[in-house]
């Protein structure tokens, strides 16, 4: 028997929950559900799912609490599906370690989509420099062993802290990395550098992209963030 890729969706509103798992079963994938938080954190540790569907307004804890808790030990890929689009709750999710931010109502291919993007993220997390010294994403080639970018077969200069971010996102495509998460990762755990993030990210898109008004590799998340592009 083939085995499918379990999702635990943890959603107490019985329609929304129902509906989700209707969209998941008929695209081979096996559903387990539940209602609450705290059955929420016991079912991945008993069933160990390949991705959690975590809404946020649930009857006994909270799902920030809820990935609070499951981030405190499994690095299982979890969507926030939720109808709450705060943007300070956005970025908390992330900052916590949410790997996607859906607000409801969604589009069923859109819900698809963001499931695949987030299991191959899990699945091609194991990225090592020493094992693979290049990332290739379209015509963006990353040499994390020479430390060299090219564009379309042609050398881009960065300086070392554009260097570092972007091989921080290019390490994560497809994930959304919070401002704060970046600059830590950058500059260190104490420190506040948004503004030359910002001011950094400018130059690279002015290097790598063929318009930065509009960029195809380094995404913006309004308020929250940056996101590469798994593929182009």
């Amino acid at each position: 028997m083939e085995n499918k890729p379990i999702i635990l969706i943890v959603e107490d509103e019985k329609g929304i929950s129902n509906f989700i798992s209707a969209i998941l079963t008929s695209n081979d994938y096996s559903v387990i559900k539940c209602t609450k938080g705290s059955e929420a954190v016991s079912m991945t540790a008993s069933y160990c799912p390949e991705l959690i569907l975590l809404d946020l307004g649930l009857p006994d804890i909270d799902g920030i609490e809820v990935l609070r808790s499951i981030r405190e030990w499994s690095d299982v890929p979890v969507i926030v599906v939720t109808a709450r689009n705060n943007e300070a709750e956005k970025v908390e999710a992330f900052d916590l370690g949410a790997d996607d931010y859906i607000t409801k109502p969604f589009g069923t291919m859109e819900l698809l989509a963001r499931i695949r993007t987030a299991i191959r993220h899990k699945q091609n997390n194991s990225y090592n420099p020493l094992q693979t010294d290049k990332i290739k994403i379209g015509g963006l080639v990353i040499d994390a062993v020479k430390r060299n970018i090219s564009l379309d077969e042609k050398v881009i200069h960065l300086t070392p802290i554009e260097y570092k971010i972007l091989l921080l996102l290019a390490k994560n495509a497809g994930r959304v990395l919070t401002l704060d998460f970046i600059c830590k990762e950058i500059w260190g755990p104490y420190t506040n550098e948004q503004n030359a993030l910002r001011v950094n990210m400018a130059n690279i898109r002015r290097k790598i992209e063929e318009n930065p008004a509009e960029p195809k590799y380094i995404l913006t998340e309004v308020g929250v963030g940056y996101r590469m592009v798994e593929g182009i």
